[in-house]
């Protein structure tokens, strides 16, 4: 644990800060990139590896129920590459089929530069939805 993490908590322990409060300043420290290492000097944060997906729901007739599904940010990465393979008739074709099962995706217009982007952004963003039947949260991990 770092020493900002270990100033937090003990800020909570000691009744100064709310649990709310101290939940904000984490999160805040994390966005920040760096953590402190012995020594005193700073290590880049790691970039994400995983898109993280969990639905937790409450069905009325089934019970609850929990889907996890962790995907590789490489797997994206390579699924991009390999659509810059296909020739541009066979890609018109899968996005014919594509917008036919409702679908809205162009894959002619999907460049490997884009996804980096994306990906980069997507470590600043958490989802997280509840509602009475359940709880989903999207994140990078």
């Amino acid at each position: 644990m770092n020493e900002q993490r270990r100033q937090i908590l003990q800020m909570l322990a000691d009744g100064r800060i709310t649990a709310d409060e101290a939940e904000r300043l984490i999160d805040a420290v994390q966005r920040e990139g760096t953590e402190p290492v012995a020594g005193g000097t700073a290590r880049p944060k790691v970039r994400p590896r995983y898109l993280r997906v969990v639905v937790n729901a409450n069905d009325l007739v089934e019970g609850p129920s929990r889907i996890n599904v962790r995907v590789p940010l490489q797997l994206l990465r390579a699924g991009v590459r390999l659509a810059s393979l296909v020739p541009p008739q066979a890609l018109h074709q899968v996005n014919a089929e594509l917008h036919r099962s409702g679908v809205p995706i162009d894959l002619t217009q999907l460049k490997p530069q884009q996804l980096e982007e994306l990906i980069e952004h997507l470590d600043e963003i958490s989802v997280d939805i509840d509602s009475v039947d359940g709880k989903v949260q999207v994140f990078c991990e």
